[in-house]
């Protein structure tokens, strides 16, 4: 079962900003493992935010939640670390 994967408007935001090199790197990440499992293995669970995950992408965090009855995956946010966790 293939995930159809959604960008939000901030994510969007941010990868259209930032370098072309760190955007296409966040993007393959995106593109080719989350569409099969959504889920991966150094996937993490956002304390405090239910139904929230987090993959790493270097200093980059991918912030991101599973809509099963959709089969997709929305694309939150995407920022450095020391940023991405601010609300």
């Amino acid at each position: 079962m293939s995930f159809l994967i959604v960008y939000d408007s901030q994510s969007e935001k941010f990868l259209s900003k930032c370098d072309k090199h760190i955007a296409d790197r966040i993007i393959t990440k995106i593109e080719t493992i989350l569409p099969n499992n959504p889920v991966p293995q150094n996937a993490t669970s956002i304390v405090g935010e239910h139904g929230v995950f987090r993959i790493r992408v270097g200093d980059y965090r991918v912030l991101y939640r599973i809509d099963y009855p959709k089969n997709s995956i929305v694309i939150l946010k995407v920022d450095k670390r020391s940023i991405v966790y601010e609300r």
